[in-house]
């Protein structure tokens, strides 16, 4: 939740402050770095990094190891706090962050001195279910299981949608690359709804952050004169 609090702090001065919004945020493992820019500049628009969808394991995870021809290797498993399992007669392998194939590649490994190409299949027990995490102003912000493919306007949907204070046209999408770091897109989905087309609403991974800023004219709302003074603001302006 720290890490959480943070990337808001960040996203609410990058979006609702004064100077322009950018398209694309980056900001390091240790929440130490931001970048208004692109790595490549002559690219032009960065593609924000679609990661394997393979589960990968966490610590805590479990999950059974069957040996087909060799029953008596079978056994249960669980990732421990150090990322590392221990492994029936040939110690401990690192498991954390493996997807399922990986993980049943290196068991494989692991047993080849004992084992000449032994058959393994990997039935998870108990693991961390996918979901995906909105929140800024949105009506039900929090952590929802992601249960089946989502994209963004459907992922805002199941947070009870945009509330009455929401910059629909600055969505910011929130996204852990391969290397620790968050990558960050910004959407217009006032533009992208208005246009009726949906075939480039993004697809929402595990893991994903949404977060939507507050629109200026809802922060200058309380401080303006009512209709009766006879002066007009459009809201579209803000």
């Amino acid at each position: 939740m720290k890490r959480i609090s943070i990337l808001i702090a960040i996203l609410t001065a990058l979006v609702c402050g004064s100077a322009p919004a950018q398209n694309y945020v980056s900001i390091g493992a240790g929440d130490k770095e931001l970048s208004s820019s692109p790595p490549d500049s002559k690219a032009g628009s960065p593609v924000l990094e679609d990661r394997n969808h393979r589960y990968r394991l966490r610590a805590g995870d479990t999950f059974d190891v069957d040996f087909t021809l060799s029953p008596e290797f079978n056994q249960t498993l669980s990732v421990q706090p150090d990322g590392f399992g221990s492994l029936k007669g040939v110690g401990t392998i690192p498991m954390e962050g493996k997807t399922l194939p990986e993980l049943t590649e290196a068991i494989r490994q692991a047993y080849a001195h004992i084992l000449h190409e032994p058959l393994i299949v990997i039935v998870p027990k108990d693991f961390d279910k996918p979901y995906f995490t909105a929140t800024g102003q949105v009506s039900k912000p929090g952590k929802y299981d992601l249960r089946s493919d989502l994209t963004i306007t459907e992922a805002l949907a199941v947070a009870g949608g945009f509330n009455d204070k929401a910059k629909t046209s600055q969505v910011v999408l929130f996204r852990r690359s391969s290397g620790g770091s968050f990558e960050g897109r910004v959407y217009n989905l006032k533009k992208l709804l208005a246009s009726r087309n949906l075939s480039e609403d993004p697809r929402v991974l595990p893991g994903d952050l949404l977060f939507v800023p507050q629109s200026t004219y809802s922060q200058l709302k309380p401080f303006m004169p009512t209709m009766s003074t006879g002066v007009y603001y459009n809201p579209a302006h803000y």
